[in-house]
């Protein structure tokens, strides 16, 4: 219970602090986006699952090993993953976003390999975000070029 509570306060800590302003993200949405992206409105949700996910895995871990080096592991990916549109939005450069992507997938990939080979379970937790970081990932670097 007090790992639950523990993981689920530094996720949550962790967004909070790594959030672009108001401002920041208004500028954010005003920008264009590709035209095959029809399913924007789906965006939230998609990375609220994510997060849900992210949440579970790193609790299964935990459990199954009390391993700290996979919770900075999970908290290394969490940052990166956070990082993205806060990112995007302090520095008004979408480049900043499509290099902390692919960085976060490389981490993400990395940090699977790792959780699977002591609990797999954890690991499939990890493959809704590996399947969106790209489809992320590229809506950035296709916002680069209608964003000039």
């Amino acid at each position: 219970m007090v790992a639950a509570l523990v993981i689920l306060l530094v996720l949550l800590a962790v967004a909070w602090l790594l959030r672009p302003s108001a401002e920041e993200f208004a500028w954010f949405l005003r920008l264009r986006r590709p035209d095959w992206l029809t399913f924007e409105r789906l965006i939230p949700l998609i990375w609220l699952l994510i997060y849900l996910c992210f949440y579970a895995a790193a609790l299964l871990s935990w459990t199954a090993t009390g391993s700290w080096g996979l919770m900075v592991g999970f908290l290394g990916l969490l940052l990166l993953v956070q990082s993205y549109t806060w990112l995007i939005c302090r520095t008004r450069r979408l480049a900043s976003g499509t290099g902390i992507g692919l960085a976060g997938w490389l981490w993400g990939v990395a940090l699977a390999v790792v959780v699977a080979a002591r609990v797999p379970l954890a690991a499939l937790l990890l493959v809704p975000y590996l399947l969106w970081s790209p489809v992320g990932t590229l809506v950035t670097w296709q916002m680069q070029r209608l964003n000039r």
